[in-house]
């Protein structure tokens, strides 16, 4: 609890200090946490390589303030899922015709998309970092990129139980320029996880490998390409000692070359994740006939004392079964009765990520203090949803709770389900529906002034 108070307090003073500046330019953050993990875990200095990853990504996609694409995301392949003119109404400063992000969603999400914004640490749950490439409420499977339409609703219809409300302001044309700037800020910063993960599985960093030649690089951009080729021929040609220098330069280049070849097959993979998306929609089939199934609570106290009465009511008996039993095991997090009082001492993917995955106890504060320090947030146990809430944060039509059930929720502790014949099978996902419905507490009936 102290950290938390401290790393809020920390936020607003930095956000003050940031106020009083005549001049503010914003700036990427470098992904510092996903480097240290590995600094300590593995004992190899990671600045260099941070700044390697960084250097490549500024390159590809600019600045918050002047935001550019890579050339394979400008492909017409891409023009559905991601448009430049898109996110520079979303990106840069608030104006006219920008800044509808630093307007709506900087404050909470942060400058970086790392849900490191200066409100962020009084808010449970924690804003989204979208540099993993994971979100929780979405129409596709497990493992599977949101499709456009998923990161749409969630602006537009806010989540509920979340700070993330419904913004009325915003028009369709606001909230397609912000789904485009989620996604460019999601693939930029899981490039940069990309980079730094395979530095460390597949370059000698401590032997003084790198990411790129950063030095060349910045040659190359200073002098121009064929100018500098042209200066290592002549090199070359003019023999001893000039041309082991232009042996050297252009073995240089040949690497600099692989590593941007590398870089830029890491982002193609990542940008088909999202554009393939549309194929991994999970298709919800209609309820069995005999099954009652509603598509709101007022439907379902409507359908409780209509002529489903008693098939509704066998349905939510069959479904507690599921419910508490050995198979779905649903109980173990959420209670026998669904009031979220089961197990509750796990944690998100997001904090798992730089604690457990790192060799790290989340409650272990002392040794997390190096990762905090530098922008981790404080480890908050991910709380089983209490459904006498009546609260849904992915949804509350049926198709949405099917989804939930069937896939479980992507970077949380909510797995997807396992069928047994005879036991747990598809159709009981239904049942369980019913039965999590049964759970919520009547809203206290109000009497009409006299």
């Amino acid at each position: 609890m102290k950290y938390t108070i401290l790393f809020a307090l920390t936020v607003v003073l930095l956000a003050g200090c940031s106020r009083e500046k005549t001049e503010y330019t914003a700036q990427f953050e470098p992904n510092l946490v996903h480097a240290m993990k590995y600094q300590i875990k593995e004992g190899i200095p990671m600045e260099e390589a941070l700044k390697d990853a960084n250097w490549i990504i500024d390159g590809m996609f600019g600045t918050p303030d002047e935001p550019t694409l890579p050339e394979v995301l400008l492909d017409d392949d891409f023009s559905d899922l991601i448009s430049l003119d898109r996110i520079k109404r979303a990106a840069g400063p608030i104006g006219e015709n920008s800044g509808l992000y630093r307007k709506h969603c900087v404050s909470c999400h942060g400058i970086t998309g790392n849900g490191r914004g200066e409100n962020s640490a009084i808010l449970d749950p924690y804003p989204r970092d979208y540099r993993h490439g994971i979100f929780k409420f979405k129409s596709t499977k497990r493992g599977s990129k949101p499709v456009r339409e998923d990161l749409a609703r969630s602006i537009r219809d806010g989540i509920d139980g979340t700070a993330m409300k419904k913004i009325p302001e915003l028009t369709e044309e606001d909230i397609q320029a912000l789904v485009d700037y989620v996604i460019y800020l999601s693939i930029r910063g899981e490039l940069e996880r990309t980079l730094i993960d395979d530095a460390i599985f597949e370059l000698d960093l401590e032997g003084g490998d790198r990411i790129v030649d950063r030095q060349i690089g910045e040659t190359i951009a200073a002098e121009g390409r064929e100018q500098l080729e042209k200066q290592v021929q002549a090199w070359e040609q003019a023999g001893e000692p000039e041309g082991e220098r232009g042996e050297e330069i252009a073995e240089r280049l040949d690497n600099f070359d692989e590593s941007m070849e590398i870089a830029q097959e890491m982002l193609e993979d990542i940008a088909f994740d999202w554009l393939d998306a549309e194929e991994d929609v999970v298709e919800v089939p209609e309820p069995p006939a005999d099954i009652p199934v509603a598509d709101s609570y007022e439907e379902f106290v409507d359908l409780s004392t209509g002529d489903q009465a008693e098939a509704l009511a066998a349905s939510i008996k069959r479904g507690q079964a599921i419910f508490t039993g050995k198979v779905a095991s649903c109980s173990k997090c959420h209670g026998e009765k669904g009031h979220g009082d089961g197990q509750n001492k796990d944690y998100d993917d997001w904090t798992k990520d730089w604690t457990t995955r790192a060799g790290l106890k989340p409650e272990d504060t002392d040794a997390l203090i190096p990762l905090m320090a530098r922008g981790a947030m404080p480890p908050k146990n991910a709380l089983p949803r209490n459904f006498s809430e009546g609260v849904f944060r992915g949804g509350a039509a049926a198709e949405d709770l099917y989804r939930r059930i069937l896939q479980g929720i992507e970077g949380s502790p909510m797995p997807a389900s396992t069928f047994v014949p005879g036991e747990y099978e598809k159709d009981d996902i239904w049942h369980l529906i019913n039965f999590v419905r049964s759970v919520k507490k009547p809203e206290p009936e109000t009497s009409e002034a006299i």
